[in-house]
C-alpha cells in the first residue's frame, strides 16, 4: 500500500522552496548547455531535458500545495534523477559530459528533503548510474582516474551536503523555538499589562470615586447648615404665635405649618447625616431593614415618581454579616439604576430568598434592558452610556458585594428588562476586613447604563418608618413596600 505523501512543516517549507528553486536553476543551466555547449546534437538531449522539464513543473505544483512530490517515495525520485542524468551523460559523449555535474545537484536536493539514510542510498544509486555509464562509454572516450575520482568527489559531497543539512535543519528548530518560546513570553507580557492596567484604572477609579463623594458631603453638610438656620427661626416664631392663645382657624393653619417645618427638617437631618463619613464596622444586619433603609433614601430619587417599587422580603430571613452602610449602598444603587432604565409606569421589584448558607436577593425591572454588545463591560470602571453618568457605580457595587464574600450577576433581555442577582453569605467565616477596600463616602445621586448609580448610606440614618414618604412604605410584619 502507497504511503501518503507527508505534508511539511516549519523547516521542511523552507527546504522544499530551495529544493525546486535548484531544480529550475539545473534546467535552465542544462537547456543552455544543450543549445550551445554540447558536443553531440541538441535534439537528444532537449527531449531527455523535457522530461525533466515536466517533473519538475509538477514538483512545483505539489510544492505550491504545502507537499512534497512523492514524498513518501523518495528512493523512487532517487532512481529516476539517477537514469536521467545518466541518459543525458550517455548523450553528451560519456562520463566527461557537462551533465554529470546534475549528479551533485541530485545529492544536495535530496540533503535538503530527506534523511542523511535516503542521501546516501541516493549517492550510491548516483555511483552506480556513473559506473554503469562509464562501462558503456568506449575506452578511447574515458580517461583511467574517471571511474575512481567521480565517486570520491560524490561521497565527499555527499557528507558535506548532509552535514551542512544537518546544521541548517538544527538552526531552523532552535530558531523555530526560541520564536515559539518569544510569543509565549509576549502574550504573558501582554496579559500582565493589562492586568496591570485594570488593576490601575480601578484604583483610579475608586480615587475619583472617593474625590467626587468627599465633595459633596461637604456641599450637603453646607447646604443643610444654611437652610436649617432660617428653619429654626422660623419654628420659633410658629411656637410663640402658638404660645398666644389664637383663635381655632389660625390654631389649625399654624399646626400645619409646624408639620411641614418638622418635615423640612427630617429630610435636613437625612443630609446631615450623608455628610457624615460612613462606618466600616461589621455587625449582625438582616436584609429586610437593610432593603427598607435603601428605599427610605430612594424615595427622594426624582426619578422614582410614577415608577412602582415593591420590596418582597421575607421577615424570618437569617441575618448578614458585614458593614450595614455599604450593603444599603449596594442595594440603593442597583434600586435607582432599575429605575433609571425603567419608563413611566414601569415596576421594579426587590425579593429576596434563602439559599443554604447565602441569601440571594434580585433586583428586577421591566425597562428596556441591556444591549448584549454591553454585556461584558458592564462592571468595568468607566464605562457608561449615559450623557451624564461617571460608569463607576455597578463597579462599586460589585467590590462591595465582593468585600463580602458574595457576588453580583447580571440578566437582561432587551425589551424586557433585567435582573441584578446578589448572592451574600450569613456565616462569619466568610467575612472579610473592608478597610480600603471601598472607600465608604457620602453618595448621592443617579447611576449610569452599566445602570449603577454612586450613593453611600449614612453611618445612623432616622429608621425608614420615620422618615416623611412619597407613596406607600412597607409595614411592620414584611408587607411590600411601595415608592412612588
Amino acid at each position: 500500500m502507497d504511503r501518503p505523501d507527508p505534508a511539511p512543516i516549519g523547516w521542511d517549507l523552507d527546504a522544499e522552496a530551495v529544493a525546486v528553486k535548484i531544480r529550475w536553476f539545473g534546467l535552465a543551466v542544462g537547456a543552455v548547455y544543450a543549445n550551445l555547449g554540447s558536443v553531440a546534437g541538441p535534439w537528444p538531449l532537449n527531449l531527455i531535458l523535457v522530461l525533466g522539464l515536466g517533473f519538475t513543473a509538477l514538483d512545483t505544483y505539489w510544492s505550491w500545495r504545502g507537499r512534497v512530490f512523492l514524498g513518501g517515495h523518495p528512493l523512487v525520485v532517487s532512481v529516476l534523477e539517477a537514469i536521467f542524468i545518466g541518459l543525458l551523460c550517455y548523450s553528451d559523449g560519456g562520463p566527461e559530459s557537462g551533465f554529470r555535474y546534475y549528479y551533485l545537484v541530485s545529492l544536495i536536493v535530496a540533503a535538503l528533503r530527506y534523511s542523511p539514510a535516503v542521501t546516501g542510498v541516493t549517492c550510491g544509486l548516483a555511483c552506480l548510474s556513473y559506473g554503469v555509464l562509464v562501462l558503456t562509454t568506449p575506452a578511447d572516450h574515458r580517461g583511467p582516474s574517471t571511474l575512481l575520482l567521480m565517486p570520491i568527489v560524490l561521497a565527499w559531497a555527499t557528507w558535506a551536503a548532509v552535514a551542512l543539512a544537518r546544521l541548517l535543519r538544527r538552526a531552523g528548530e532552535q530558531l523555530s523555538d526560541l520564536n515559539a518560546r518569544l510569543k509565549e513570553e509576549q502574550h504573558l507580557l501582554e496579559r500582565r499589562i493589562a492586568d496591570r492596567t485594570r488593576e490601575l484604572q480601578e484604583s483610579q477609579a475608586q480615587v475619583l470615586h472617593q474625590e467626587k463623594m468627599a465633595a459633596f458631603g461637604l456641599l450637603a453638610a453646607g447646604i443643610a447648615h444654611e437652610v436649617g438656620n432660617p428653619l429654626t427661626s422660623i419654628s420659633t416664631l410658629v411656637q410663640l404665635l402658638e404660645r398666644r392663645d389664637p383663635d381655632e382657624y389660625t390654631r389649625e393653619r399654624l399646626g400645619l405649618v409646624n408639620a411641614q417645618l418638622t418635615r423640612i427638617q427630617g429630610t435636613l437631618r437625612e443630609l446631615v447625616t450623608f455628610s457624615r463619613p460612613a462606618s466600616d464596622c461589621r455587625d449582625r444586619v438582616g436584609l429586610e431593614e437593610i432593603v427598607n433603609e435603601a428605599l427610605g433614601i430612594a424615595k427622594y430619587y426624582k426619578g422614582v415618581k410614577g415608577r412602582k417599587v415593591t420590596a418582597e422580603v421575607p421577615a424570618d430571613l437569617p441575618p448578614l454579616v458585614g458593614v450595614r452602610d455599604q450593603l444599603v449602598q449596594v442595594f440603593f444603587n442597583l434600586v435607582l439604576n432599575a429605575v433609571d432604565a425603567t419608563p413611566k409606569g414601569g415596576s421594579v421589584t426587590i425579593a429576596a430568598a434563602r439559599d443554604g448558607d447565602a441569601l440571594v436577593a434580585t433586583i428586577a425591572d421591566n425597562g428596556h434592558g441591556i444591549d448584549p454588545a454591553h454585556r461584558d463591560r458592564l462592571f468595568r470602571p468607566y464605562f457608561t452610556t449615559k450623557r451624564h453618568g461617571t460608569g463607576l457605580g455597578l463597579f462599586v457595587t460589585r467590590k462591595l458585594v465582593e468585600a463580602h464574600g458574595g457576588a453580583v450577576t447580571c440578566a437582561s433581555t432587551p425589551g424586557e428588562g433585567t435582573t441584578f442577582t446578589l448572592t451574600l453569605p450569613t456565616a462569619p467565616a466568610f467575612a472579610s476586613p473592608l478597610a480600603g477596600e471601598v472607600a465608604a463616602e457620602p453618595r448621592v445621586g443617579g447611576g449610569d447604563l452599566d445602570r449603577s448609580a454612586s450613593h453611600q448610606p449614612p453611618t445612623r440614618r432616622p429608621a425608614v418608618a420615620d422618615l416623611p414618604r412619597q407613596g406607600g412604605g412597607e409595614e411592620p410584619g414584611g408587607r411590600p413596600a411601595e415608592v412612588a
